[in-house]
């Protein structure tokens, strides 16, 4: 296997590997890590670092999963609070009563496809395998946020919500925000038919740099840069967005990956926490 990024660094620890953001490692309240397909107990097709309780995998498995995971980077298991995705565009204020929910807690809520929260000790955990992660610091209030953007979370302009939703709950300055956007599928693999492709189109960005036609009704998209456009539409600076340069299914020995696998898989998460 062999890594390249600019902008990602690939940790070890013994067999499991996981990736971190070298402009977010620099925030020094934040703890953030991606996870990869290295280092668990699955097996099967979820061979063997899946962190999705609803693909098939045993619950166990996926709760052996987090804790190596949370051992490797330094964060609780406890700590742990997931979202509970379908692609819409809820995002939820999260304290450290909702610990374990979509972990070792049931879930409570549906369609919450992004978290924020002001509090130390509550780990903001996402899902994806090519769809967008984006998370968002606040370096003033010391805030953070994580949101699921798929193609639907993206048009819906799911980043901006949470931005939004960082300024009412903990009066977050986007100026102030440090965002990341990816891992996720990139231009070079993300095909989509023409139906989609007016969905991105509609948002009145930058389409030239977005939506790019290959004819026959198909159409290949960059999510990374609608989703950059998006946060700037928002006010982060350009300067504070760091886009990832790892495409999932490029990188799919390493990263899990929906449309290479054709379906067959786990699922990665991102955890975002203020230490």
């Amino acid at each position: 296997m062999i890594f390249k990024s600019n902008t990602m660094n690939l940790h070890f620890k013994d067999a499991l590997a996981y990736l971190t953001f070298k402009e977010l490692e620099k925030v020094d309240f934040v703890n953030h890590a991606f996870s990869t397909r290295l280092g668990g107990v699955s097996s099967g097709e979820f061979n063997s670092m899946n962190m999705s309780f609803n693909r098939g995998d045993a619950d166990e498995n996926v709760h052996e999963n987090y804790r190596r995971l949370c051992a490797a980077i330094g964060t609780e298991y406890e700590n742990l609070t997931a979202s509970s995705q379908d692609h819409h565009t809820y995002v939820r204020r999260v304290t450290a009563t909702h610990r374990g929910i979509g972990i070792y807690r049931p879930k409570d809520l549906e369609s919450v496809d992004g978290l924020i929260t002001n509090e130390k000790g509550v780990a903001l955990v996402t899902y994806f395998a090519d769809c967008t992660p984006v998370l968002l610091a606040d370096t003033r209030n010391h805030a953070i946020g994580a949101c699921h953007a798929g193609w639907r979370g993206t048009v819906g302009e799911i980043a901006e919500i949470t931005v939004k939703k960082m300024g009412e709950e903990f009066g977050t300055d986007p100026a102030d925000i440090k965002a990341t956007i990816g891992p996720a599928i990139s231009k070079c693999c993300y095909e989509v038919d023409e139906p989609v492709a007016k969905r991105f189109i509609s948002l009145g960005l930058e389409t030239e740099k977005i939506v790019f036609p290959k004819g026959g009704g198909k159409y290949m998209i960059d999510l990374l840069e609608t989703n950059r456009q998006i946060l700037l539409k928002a006010g982060v600076k350009d300067c504070n967005i760091t886009v990832s340069d790892v495409c999932t299914r490029c990188n799919s020995d390493l990263i899990w990956s929906h449309r290479a696998t054709k379906g067959k898989r786990g699922g990665m998460c991102a955890i975002i926490e203020i230490v």
